[in-house]
């Protein structure tokens, strides 16, 4: 039987792309693109960046589900942020395949056996790291930006 745990951690884990779309509604492109705190990334940048990192997490829990010891390669999200044109990104399909994309992992979680969620990657930066782990931190990195989406979102007039 499944661990009661691990199960309510994939639910948190699968309905993160609902919080995340519900941060998006409502807000206009100029308050997507507004700098409210000088020097820090734009709501838009924010939202591409839970996209960005969501995805690159996925291909990170398939490697530790199928490979032995695979390595995980870090990657400077600022970098992304820069470089990969978020400002032109269409932020609500971003969001939408956000969700859909855990939506469909959180399937391949809910039918692994408890025993996979031990299973080990090597992080460049964070050295061994489980796929419980993994999970659990893909689940606090939308809770951590969350915090900055609602003081934005206050900032820029379109508080939640």
């Amino acid at each position: 039987t499944r661990n009661v745990m691990l199960r309510d951690l994939i639910e948190e884990y699968a309905v993160g792309g609902k919080t995340v779309l519900a941060a998006l509604q409502g807000l206009t492109n100029e308050q997507l693109q507004a700098e409210p705190i000088p020097g820090t990334w734009t709501l838009q940048q924010i939202f591409i960046h839970l996209h960005d990192s969501d995805q690159i997490g996925i291909v990170r829990m398939k490697l530790i589900i199928t490979e032995d010891r695979p390595n995980l390669a870090a990657y400077d999200q600022d970098a992304f942020v820069r470089n990969l044109c978020h400002d032109k990104t269409d932020v609500h399909a971003a969001c939408r395949i956000f969700d859909e994309s855990r939506l469909l992992f959180a399937t391949v979680l809910r039918n692994l056996p408890d025993e996979a969620f031990e299973r080990v990657g090597v992080h460049s930066e964070d050295g061994e790291v489980t796929l419980r782990q993994c999970v659990e931190k893909y689940i606090q990195h939308v809770e951590h930006h969350m915090q900055f989406i609602h003081k934005k979102r206050e900032l820029v007039g379109n508080a939640l």
